[in-house]
């Protein structure tokens, strides 16, 4: 079983997807990482030695920011954002698209279920 950074990577995928199991590490630096180490991509998870897996685990944890710290790292960037009052910040602390989108229609998945008003009563005249 290989364990990177405290996630256990499926036995049964290629080598590039299975690292791709760990936050912080993309299809694309999946791949570099294995052909720094010439670890064949194509290779299965289950088929890598033991000094594969080692010579992986130490190359993740010494050059790459991944999992807790990744996320921590994340958070803090956010609440800095926030504490500043920068307008980015503003939009975190609404739940409103941060990059500029529009909201008149879409942005459902940040501004959550519709919360409908009911329409103005007209007056009988």
């Amino acid at each position: 079983m290989a364990r990177i950074a405290g996630i256990d990577l499926p036995k049964e995928k290629r080598g590039v997807i299975g690292l791709t199991y760990v936050y912080g590490i993309g299809k694309s630096t999946a791949q570099d990482i294995l052909d720094e180490l010439d670890i064949d991509r194509s290779i299965k998870v289950k088929d890598w030695t033991d000094d594969q897996v080692a010579s992986l685990r130490q190359k993740v944890d010494s050059e790459y920011t991944v999992e807790g710290a990744l996320r921590s790292e994340e958070k803090a960037n956010i609440r800095r954002l926030i504490e500043i009052g920068s307008y980015r910040g503003t939009r975190h602390r609404k739940g409103l698209p941060v990059r500029g989108q529009n909201t008149q229609t879409n942005a459902r998945t940040r501004k959550g279920k519709r919360k409908t008003v009911p329409g103005k009563k007209t007056a009988p005249q």
